[in-house]
């Protein structure tokens, strides 16, 4: 059985103009493996949790082409084949879908890197395959049945594309990794090859908390003596410090600082094999993280990895699991608040005051940064300068010239209201902290925050930690419906006013409530403003 020329072109406008739509209707799935570093397994991962709206929205799309075009279909059968007709639907629900969910973006805007760019090429490539070929295999159905009622509703099924989209999406990933991997192998073989053969000094920080701060306080120490490269922002992953050292002349500095994250036991000893730095720090270790990793020892156990990757001597936080690793250490190890100490510890809304003790000299210490906590990533970072041989006045002039870190209690003073963005904040020893921050400040005190994630099994018990935490604050608004229906009960458990206490769905729905009731001399905390995504192995 053939078609006929124009059923032929017929099949082919049908099969771009709904590529054209369904593509439109993707942002969120194409985003959404964005966050996830281009991972599959884990993007699933989200996709599967019963919470995610995206899922829902796009269930919900589906229903309503299927349903609408078999409606169309029907109504206007008296005409002949109206299943033409019954496609006038999807423009009417995708377009509708597609200005409607722009109002709910992704909270991390997804980035039109090369990458992204080449993804959504395959992406749309394999959406046009596939719905080309059941469009084809509809028309084909219909001829071969011969029977009216199929052939009038031959275009209904073709809105369950819209549930295949996490399918193209990973096909398209696997078609585009074919391209990536070998190009992302050159690109960090030849920061390798560039490490190893400079001379700078070589520095890794790790940690399930404090890596960045740490980074950045160490970064303005060792400027006291050094040219310091440090890999920007949160860049802790081996493509992110590969671009970092691919993208500088290493010539120009003296010292290389480089954060290293990681989900899974072996991702900081291959970060190694790429840094091989020459001292190490661990800024502590808690159970951030847990999900992936599976348990509090393989978590010590991959922080640890940072250890047998280094070449010269190392910085220990001095918490219990981070001590634990002392024993087994194959380099020069300090423990921080051993040979480097802190005391007489103040902490008020204009910054920490503490004493540093370094060998048997003390100097007393002005930061502007906030927190208690502060003093301790103080100490972690002029212990290895320490070790490096910097001098007392080198390492209290760089600790106190340290400038606020971005997203990590850094007040901004906007219209006479001060607003404390800890929005990269995600651990529990963080979180308590940051409240404990925030009692500082005058005025009525509001907490905006989505709960903490990646902990597990230890989800429950730390969320609802969280809630207790915020019992007597001002004004609690907790965002999404993931965690926060836990650290509502946790906060009225401990005796919270309910009446204090708001749950939206959407930050954007928190800055609302926000603009209305705010007014000057008060002081809002954002907590852990993470990714959609966040909720990943």
């Amino acid at each position: 059985m053939s078609f006929t020329f124009i059923e032929i072109l017929e099949m082919i406008a049908v099969t771009i103009a709904l590529t054209v739509l369904l593509y439109l209707c993707s942002g969120k799935i194409l985003g959404g493996l964005q966050q996830t570093s281009y991972k599959t397994r884990r993007l699933f991962s989200w996709i599967r949790r019963k919470d995610n709206l995206v899922l829902v929205s796009l269930s919900l799309l589906c229903f309503m082409l299927v349903l609408s075009s078999a409606v169309l279909a029907l109504c206007f059968s008296f005409m002949g084949d109206s299943a033409f007709i019954s496609l006038l639907s999807f423009p009417v629900f995708c377009l509708a879908y597609y200005f409607a969910d722009r109002k709910y973006a992704l909270k991390v805007k997804t980035v039109r890197t090369a990458r992204y760019v080449r993804l959504t090429i395959c992406y749309i490539f394999i959406l046009l395959v596939f719905t080309g070929a059941f469009v084809f295999l509809f028309e084909l159905i219909a001829k071969l049945v011969a029977v009216p009622l199929v052939s009038l509703f031959r275009y209904c099924l073709l809105g369950g594309l819209v549930m295949l989209f996490p399918v193209f999406a990973a096909i398209a990933n696997f078609l585009d990794k074919l391209y990536e991997e070998p190009r992302n192998k050159r690109y960090l073989v030849k920061a390798e090859r560039a490490l190893a053969s400079s001379k700078l000094i070589k520095i890794g920080v790790t940690g399930s908390y404090g890596k960045t701060t740490v980074k950045n306080i160490l970064k303005s120490v060792l400027s006291e003596k050094y040219r310091v490269l440090m890999t920007p922002s949160s860049y802790n992953t081996p493509l992110g410090i590969a671009r970092c050292v691919n993208r500088n002349n290493l010539e120009e500095y003296d010292v290389f600082l480089a954060e290293m994250g990681a989900r899974h036991k072996g991702d900081i000893g291959k970060l190694c094999e790429t840094v091989r730095p020459d001292y190490s720090v661990i800024t502590g270790i808690c159970p951030q993280h847990l999900q992936s990793f599976g348990s509090v020892e393989n978590i010590v156990e991959a922080k640890g990895e940072i250890l047998i990757g280094t070449e010269k001597g190392a910085v220990l936080a001095n918490d219990e699991l981070t001590v634990s690793l002392y024993d087994n250490s194959p380099v020069e190890t300090y423990i921080a608040g051993e040979e480097v100490k802190v005391s007489n510890v103040k902490a008020t809304k204009d910054g920490t005051s503490f004493d540093l003790t370094v060998g048997k000299e003390t100097r007393s210490v002005r930061t502007k940064l906030l927190g208690e906590h502060t003093a301790d990533n103080m100490c972690i970072a002029a212990s290895l300068a320490y070790m490096l041989n910097f001098t007392v006045d080198e390492i209290v002039s760089g600790l106190e010239k340290t400038e606020f870190i971005p997203h990590r209690l850094e007040p901004i003073v906007e219209g006479g209201i001060t607003i404390i963005d800890d929005s990269y904040n995600a651990n529990v020893k963080g979180a308590k902290a940051a409240v404990t921050v925030l009692n500082y400040f005058e005025g009525r005190k509001f907490v905006v925050t989505p709960g903490l994630v990646e902990l597990g099994i230890l989800e429950e018990r730390e969320n609802k930690k969280l809630g207790e935490s915020l019992v007597g604050i001002d004004r609690v608004i907790l965002v999404g419906d993931t965690l926060v229906s836990i650290v509502k009960k946790g906060y009225l458990a401990a005796g919270g006013d309910e009446e204090k206490l708001t749950t939206v769905a959407t930050l954007k729905d928190a800055q609302e409530i926000l603009k209305e009731e705010l007014k000057t001399g008060d002081c809002v905390l954002f907590l852990n403003d993470l990714p959609d995504v966040f909720n990943i192995v």
